[in-house]
C-alpha cells in the first residue's frame, strides 16, 4: 500500500478534521440551523405577519398520555446521541475528553457561581429582548411548553431544558472551539463564528433570538476561552431554559397581554 508523503500529513489532517465537524454539525445543530433557515423564509413570505405567528417548543406528541411521554423521552434521549459522538471523537483524539472541555466535578462551587452570574448577565436581559421582538414585530410567539400538564410535565421539561443545554454548550462551545483552534482559527474568529452559528438555529423564532442568541453566543464563547470550562455554560442554559419551559404557564396566566398574538 504506498502511503501519503510526511508533508501530506498536515493537509490531511485539516480535511480530516473538517469533514469531522461538517458531519457533527450535519448531525445535531447545523442541520437545525438550516431548518430553521427554510422556516424563516417560510414565515417571512406567509400570508401573515411574522409577530401573528407562533411556535412552539416541547408540544405534545400524541393525545394520548403514555404515546406523549414515549415520544418526548425518545426524542430528548436521541438528540443527546451527538454529545456522546463529540466525547468519543475527543477521546480518540489523545486526553479526557471530560476534562478538556471542562465538563467535571472539579470545581463545582466555581462552576455554579460563575452559571448564576451568567443567568443574570443573559438570562434576564433576553426575556426583556424577547418582549422588545413581539413589539418590534420581529419575533414570532413562542410557546416554550403546554398549558395542560400531566405529572411528569415538569420534569420532562427539566430534562428537556437539560437536553438542549448539554446539545448547544457542549457541541457549539466545548467541541468547535477545540477542533478551530486546531484548524488554526484565531480566538475571535471561532467566537463569532460559533455565535453566528447559536443564532442561526433559533431564526425560527423570528429575527429578534438571532440577534438575542448571537449576543449570548458571544458572551459564553468569551467565557469559555477565559475560563475553559463548558460547566458553567451548561448550568446556566439549563437554569435559563427551566425558567423559561416551567415558568411559562404562570407567565401566561399572570401576564396574558403580552402572549396574545396581534
Amino acid at each position: 500500500m504506498v502511503q501519503a508523503p510526511p508533508t501530506d500529513w498536515p493537509s490531511l489532517r485539516r480535511r480530516r478534521l473538517g469533514g469531522e465537524i461538517a458531519i457533527v454539525l450535519g448531525l445535531s445543530l447545523g442541520a437545525s440551523a438550516v431548518y430553521s433557515i427554510v422556516s424563516l423564509v417560510a414565515k417571512l413570505t406567509a400570508d401573515t405577519s411574522l409577530a401573528s405567528q407562533s411556535t412552539s417548543l416541547n408540544a405534545a406528541q400524541s393525545t394520548r398520555e403514555w404515546l406523549d411521554f414515549t415520544y418526548q423521552a425518545l426524542a430528548i434521549v436521541f438528540d443527546l446521541v451527538p454529545v456522546l459522538l463529540v466525547f468519543y471523537l475527543l477521546a480518540i483524539s489523545g486526553g479526557n475528553p471530560f476534562r478538556r472541555l471542562g465538563f467535571d466535578l472539579h470545581s463545582p462551587v466555581k462552576d455554579t457561581g460563575r452559571g448564576l452570574l451568567l443567568v443574570l448577565v443573559i438570562g434576564i436581559p433576553g426575556i426583556a429582548l424577547y418582549f422588545v421582538g413581539r413589539a418590534a414585530g420581529i419575533t414570532v410567539n413562542v410557546v416554550p411548553a403546554p398549558i395542560d400538564a400531566y405529572w411528569w410535565t415538569v420534569p420532562m421539561l427539566i430534562a428537556s431544558a437539560l437536553r438542549a443545554a448539554l446539545t448547544e454548550e457542549l457541541i457549539v462551545v466545548g467541541y468547535l472551539f477545540t477542533r478551530l483552534r486546531q484548524l488554526g482559527w484565531q480566538t475571535w474568529q471561532i467566537i463569532l463564528s460559533a455565535a453566528v452559528l447559536r443564532g442561526s438555529y433559533h431564526l425560527y423564532q423570528g429575527i429578534g433570538p438571532f440577534f438575542g442568541n448571537v449576543v449570548m453566543g458571544i458572551v459564553f464563547g468569551w467565557c469559555y476561552t477565559r475560563w475553559g470550562r463548558t460547566m458553567p455554560l451548561v448550568i446556566a442554559h439549563w437554569i435559563i431554559d427551566i425558567a423559561s419551559f416551567v415558568g411559562y404557564a404562570w407567565a401566561v396566566a399572570t401576564f396574558p397581554d403580552l402572549f396574545r398574538l396581534p
